[in-house]
């Protein structure tokens, strides 16, 4: 089933993130805590997929196992440095292992590789989109949207031109990088409306797990964080410890959801970084959304 078609049969709802574990030897605890996590009811759940395709197959194979076990999976999927040949296959792989949705997404470079975008078979997620729309339309397919703009964007305006090309060019719905004002989500669908786009947005929303995960996903993901939270977290650390961080991260999820949803978003995409404890109190806490 596509994802978009349950989004349009449903009420607000919880999606999920997970990553594969590099080990196996950790791939136990990790279908222990997607177990743990069925709680909240999840329409999906999306895995994600190494740059240059350095964990393609545990991908695979998790995606193929959740499948398995009942959960509607959406496999993330990069084209830097990809073939059609190669993306070919790889959907034809996801088709036998059940999987029906992808989260289209050029990805960067493996470390110390330069790579020419303009020698490219794909050099956009859009020529990705395109790909998969034309060759196995039957896929559902989804894109990431960013509050920040991309690294590589020259400006707010053209990023959000280059993400309304993306969804046009053939994906269901978008999903945003995580962020910790609801007001800059509802700016930027209104922003997006304005040029044309229709489809759905999902806010993604990180539950702050501890100070040093939070400063990492930061640097990564280059998102903002308002100043007031960053401090009242960094308080909370100095007064607490990490036990003090989480309790203090879910205050804010829970209201960032509850404002989201209030506000009128489909739902939220709930980034677990493959821990179940602090994303079940939080939706406890919330309620029925």
């Amino acid at each position: 089933m596509k994802i978009i078609d349950a989004i349009a049969q449903s009420a607000p709802f919880y999606s999920l993130e997970f990553f594969p574990p590099k080990e196996r030897t950790a791939w136990a605890d990790f279908f222990a805590v997607a177990e743990r996590l069925r709680a909240v009811n999840p329409l999906y759940c999306s895995v994600t997929y190494g740059a240059g395709g350095g964990v393609a197959a545990g991908t695979l194979e998790i995606a193929s196992r959740l499948t398995g076990l009942g959960f509607t999976v959406m496999n993330h999927l990069t084209c830097v440095g990809a073939t059609p040949e190669s993306i070919r296959a790889y959907l034809e792989k996801l088709g036998l292992a059940g999987v029906e949705n992808i989260l289209a997404l050029r990805g960067d470079p493996p470390a110390g590789e330069n790579i020419r975008w303009e020698d490219c078979p794909f050099t956009y997620a859009a020529d990705l989109v395109s790909f998969v729309r034309r060759e196995f339309p039957s896929f559902g397919i989804a894109v990431a949207a960013y509050l920040t703009p991309h690294p590589e964007s020259p400006s707010f305006a053209e990023d959000r031109l280059y993400t309304a090309m993306k969804i046009k060019a053939g994906s269901d719905f978008a999903v945003t990088q995580l962020f910790f004002d609801s007001r800059e989500y509802f700016e930027y669908v209104e922003q997006l409306r304005r040029l044309g786009v229709t489809k759905p947005i999902l806010p993604g929303v990180l539950p702050v797990q501890s100070m040093d995960l939070l400063r990492r996903v930061l640097r990564l993901s280059g998102c903002n964080i308002p100043a007031k939270l960053y401090l009242a977290l960094e308080e909370a650390d100095r007064k607490g410890g990490a036990e003090a961080v989480r309790e203090a991260g879910a205050v804010h999820a829970v209201e960032q959801i509850r404002q989201l949803i209030a506000g009128g978003a489909p739902g939220v995409h709930l980034y677990t970084l493959n821990r179940a404890e602090l994303c079940l109190r939080i939706a406890e806490q919330v309620g029925p959304l």
